[in-house]
């Protein structure tokens, strides 16, 4: 039996409706289906996110520590194998994938160390320095065929904003995401061909575990991937663990970690794109004002080109 997260069951229902309500049905079923088939046994509590629920499980054929990820299957989360795979392949700084099903999309992943992620290192300075690196290590990869482009999506973003902005109620605030778009149009055209993680916050990266011999190693979990610019993955790095008079010096120090010193004008530009795409995300969910946290990064953004 599992216990399944009321925040887990709350959250499937308010974003995936009747399609997460089913996927929640289903969760007892699919856990004892591959706890068997896979050969697996629990070893702790369940964990879960937005979307999955995790069990910490141990392989009985090798006494391999694992992680069995249980989700919905969509737009989002059927990359993510893809995107694994190509990174393990590459060595990149992404947790393992040690088996999966396309049907249901379940994977069992390699074991990171829970109890270290890079959101607990108390400098916040240091903990950008990580996720720069980790960054680097990802979107050094080109992005495999039959992903998602940025292109498309900006394309989309670009088409949505006349008929979103006017829902906020503060003129700045509509010109700024106006001011956003504008930045997007410059650079549509050229979306860019990395593999990128879209979500790159400091919860998703863990540490490595000792018995594995990657205790020294962070990692990246949990990517929406996406083929694309990696201007397009720093802004996670900036609006988490928020401080607005750290947003110029942490834009800075990503880009010099990954090598785009004078590529920063787009880096800049898709980095705007992300505040925009939020900005149209909390437009549908109804909102009439913009986290003021998107707005600051985007000012600073915007004032600074």
């Amino acid at each position: 039996m599992i216990d399944i997260p009321d925040a887990l069951i709350e959250t499937q229902s308010k974003y995936n409706g009747e399609a997460g309500r089913a996927f929640i049905a289903t969760l007892p079923s699919l856990a004892a289906r591959f706890l068997e088939e896979w050969g697996l046994r629990r070893d702790g509590a369940a964990m879960y996110g937005v979307s999955a629920l995790v069990l910490p499980v141990v392989r009985d054929s090798d006494g391999c520590p694992a992680a069995l990820k249980l989700q919905l299957l969509d737009e989002e989360s059927v990359g993510e194998p893809v995107a694994l795979r190509v990174w393990g392949a590459a060595g990149s700084g992404a947790v393992g994938l040690l088996d999966h099903d396309p049907l249901t999309g379940t994977m069992l992943l390699e074991r990171l160390d829970e109890r270290r992620p890079l959101s607990a290192v108390a400098d916040t300075r240091e903990a950008v320095g990580v996720l720069a690196q980790v960054l680097s290590r990802l979107v050094a990869v080109p992005a495999p065929e039959g992903l998602r482009g940025l292109g498309d999506i900006a394309a989309r973003m670009l088409d949505a904003v006349p008929g979103a902005v006017g829902s906020l109620v503060e003129e700045s605030e509509r010109r700024l995401l106006l001011d956003c778009a504008a930045a997007v149009r410059e650079v549509v055209g050229e979306p860019g061909d990395r593999l990128l993680h879209w979500d790159l916050h400091y919860d998703n990266i863990l540490a490595g575990r000792a018995e594995a011999g990657r205790a020294h190693e962070w990692l990246a979990l949990d990517p929406k991937p996406l083929a694309g610019h990696p201007g397009f993955d720093l802004f996670p790095a900036l609006g988490d663990r928020f401080d607005a008079a750290e947003v110029r010096w942490r834009f800075d120090a990503l880009t010099e970690a990954l090598g785009m010193e004078r590529d920063r004008g787009r880096a800049r530009a898709w980095t705007l794109g992300r505040v925009l795409q939020d900005g149209l995300w909390d437009i549908k969910d109804g909102e009439v004002r913009l986290p003021e946290r998107h707005v600051e990064i985007g000012r600073q953004l915007l004032e600074r080109g």
